[in-house]
This record gives C-alpha cells, structure tokens and sequence, in this order.
C-alpha cells in the first residue's frame, strides 16, 4: 500500500491522503513493433473498492483533488521504486490542477521530470477552463507532454481537446479500434483520424488492443503507440 505521510504536503492534503488505501499498477505503452517501451501509464488499485466506485465516492463528497494528488504522488513512488526508465503517464482529472504548492513539493520530493513525465486527460467527469488553463501552462513549462485519454467518448468526443490542451498524443478510446480489422466503417474513421492527427503533430495511439489482427491493421494504418491486453496487462 502506497502512503503519504511523508510527504512534503500541507497538514489538510495529508490528512485526507491518509485516508486512502491504494496501489499502483503500471501497463506499457508499446511503439509500434510491439517491443519498444514507450511510456509506462499508473493505473490506481483501491484495496476495498473498484476505481470507478472510489471515483464516484469522491465526486459526491467534492474531494476529487485528493486523488489527483495521490496519483501524481503516489504512482510516483511506486515508479521509483520499480527503478523503471521509461516516461511515465500519470491520469490527471479535466477538472483539477495542483496547486502552486504542490507543485513545488512535487518537483522538491521527486526532481525534475521535464522529459519524462505524460499528463493523461480523462474524459471524466467534468471540465474546468482555469484547471484546463493551468495545465497548459505547467506543461509548457515543465515541458511535459499532454496526452488525451480515451478519445471519442465523454469529454474526449472530438477535436475541442487539441484547443483545450495542446497534446502531444490523443489515445483513441477501445470503441473505435475493437475488431477493426473486421469493420469497414472503423477502419475509414481511424484513417481519417490518424490522418488528421499527424498533420497536426501529434502522435495517436490506442487502448485496448486485444487480438494480433487488431494490432497488425492499426500498425498498418501507421497508429504510433499501443496498449492492450494483446502486449501486456497491468502489473
């Protein structure tokens, strides 16, 4: 179990994390020769309930910032500890953004990441322009890449994002890559939007991967990154 006590954080923020009993698990984030490790993103583990039940907890009781706080520390611990090498994404809520605080204890505690650190946006549970605007900024000046979590569905639905956050890579949701290789119709949208994308410089990647033929007609389309079942599960 990851804990915060330590930390160099305000008494109230520590309090609060204290409260929490999670992990981290990590899955990879593959180029496309399925080999090479990209990134590696942290996914939380509550140990009394699922992410989404803990999620939702914490939205009805306006505590959200809590757990962005305890992922960005907290799955930095468990990275460090790893001894891992590989940027690390870190899932950031469209909602909340640190404060200028926590984000010097950050840089104090853990050092620089400009680099090496991803800033995952997820597509829940709602937007806020001032933390959308801070991340920018934070990102620029940490030079951080921005990444867009599960495109094409919830907050991620269309091309908004790239005005609101400036990412460096939009991850397509599963939705639109499962079974590609049997569906005309996803493989003329995902075409189009790795097109698109590209123009644009950014790189696209996609979650959920599940079979070899997934992955060889999205490598095919020229997808950059991947992440799925088919190369590796959480751990």
């Amino acid at each position: 179990m990851i804990y915060f006590s330590h930390l160099p954080l305000e008494k109230e923020i520590l309090e609060a994390l204290e409260q929490l009993k999670i992990n981290y698990v990590f899955q990879s984030i593959f180029e496309a020769d399925g080999k090479t490790i990209f990134a590696r993103e942290a996914l939380m583990r509550p140990e009394e309930m699922t992410v989404t039940e803990l999620i939702d907890k914490y939205m009805k009781e306006d505590k959200l910032h809590v757990l962005e706080v305890a992922t960005f520390f907290g799955a930095m611990q468990e990275y460090q500890m790893r001894s891992y090498t590989e940027k690390i994404s870190l899932n950031s809520f469209p909602s909340e953004c640190f404060t200028l605080a926590e984000q010097k204890a950050f840089i104090d505690y853990f050092g620089d990441m400009r680099g090496k650190g991803i800033i995952e946006i997820l597509g829940a549970p709602y937007i806020s322009e001032e933390a959308s605007n801070a991340k920018k900024k934070a990102t620029f000046r940490e030079n951080l890449m921005v990444a867009v979590d599960d495109y094409g569905t919830g907050l991620n639905i269309d091309k908004s994002v790239i005005s609101r956050y400036n990412p460096k890579i939009i991850k397509l949701d599963r939705e639109l890559i499962s079974g590609i290789d049997k569906d005309p119709a996803k493989q003329e949208h995902v075409k189009s939007l790795v097109l698109d994308f590209h123009k644009l410089d950014i790189l696209v990647g996609v979650e959920g991967v599940e079979t070899k033929e997934e992955f060889n007609y999205l490598v095919g389309l020229g997808v950059d990154l991947f992440q799925g079942y088919y190369l590796e599960r959480p751990a």
